[in-house]
């Protein structure tokens, strides 16, 4: 989003409650309304600015998120695929000895 400059929102509130059939003179009140509107329009640009760099933070925050889960869920780089499956029957060999030893003691 682009900056809003200060006399663009004066001059749309004035254009706005022209339309409505509100005329503002130049004097002290216009002058009140300026100043409103000049810090309106600090305040909406500083504003845009601090969420753009939060925006941006975030962005970069969630990119390392990404990353680390990545590396922690990645496969190994040296692990085949006959080694995964060595694996895999070791745990089902310790697993069938576990329960075959339950059934023992249930079994007395």
């Amino acid at each position: 989003m682009s900056d809003i400059k200060k006399e663009e929102m004066f001059g749309n509130l004035k254009n706005f409650l022209k339309s409505k059939g509100i005329e503002i003179q130049e004097g002290s009140y216009a002058n009140g309304i300026r100043k409103g509107c000049d810090i309106l329009t600090d305040t909406v640009n500083m504003s845009q600015r601090a969420f753009d760099r939060a925006k941006v933070a975030v962005d970069k925050g969630l990119d390392q998120v990404r990353q680390t889960v990545h590396e922690k869920t990645a496969p190994k780089a040296g692990a085949s695929a006959s080694s995964r499956a060595k694996s895999a029957s070791k745990n089902k060999t310790s697993n069938a000895k576990t329960t075959s030893a339950r059934g023992k003691k249930r079994g007395k």
